[in-house]
């Protein structure tokens, strides 16, 4: 890739999840920041802004969507492309992280195809 490395933060209470797309980003180019709750993954935001975000459901703190609501609230819907990753299989969950902002839903657990093909999607591959 050209030009500077895009960042992603990824945000999951789940370490093992974390380090599973952190070693699949970074093979793609991206440089990884880690958060393990909503409320670090927002100071992490509001030191440096990512170029996307991806975002766990359930966390301690702040949830994912606790988070997204936030991070809006704070910036505005301009903020990096948030795609959601969660063990929750609910359409009604899917529906609620779309209607709040996040342009995609990944579900766990997830592959290196799963992965980049939803990054491809929104447009960061």
């Amino acid at each position: 890739m050209t030009g500077s490395q895009r960042s992603c933060l990824v945000v999951d209470d789940s370490r093992v999840a974390r380090c599973v797309a952190r070693r699949i980003l970074e093979a793609h180019g991206f440089s990884v920041r880690e958060a393990e709750n909503g409320k670090i993954a927002l100071e992490a935001c509001r030191q440096e802004m990512p170029d996307c975000i991806l975002l766990d459901w359930n966390m301690p703190e702040l949830n994912g969507l606790q988070f997204l609501r936030t991070l809006h609230g704070e910036y505005g819907s301009d903020t990096p492309p948030v795609i959601f990753c969660t063990s929750e299989t609910d359409m009604k969950y899917i529906e609620q992280a779309i209607a709040n902002g996040a342009q995609e839903f990944i579900m766990k657990p997830f592959d290196e195809e799963i992965l980049v093909g939803k990054f491809q999607q929104v447009g960061l591959l």
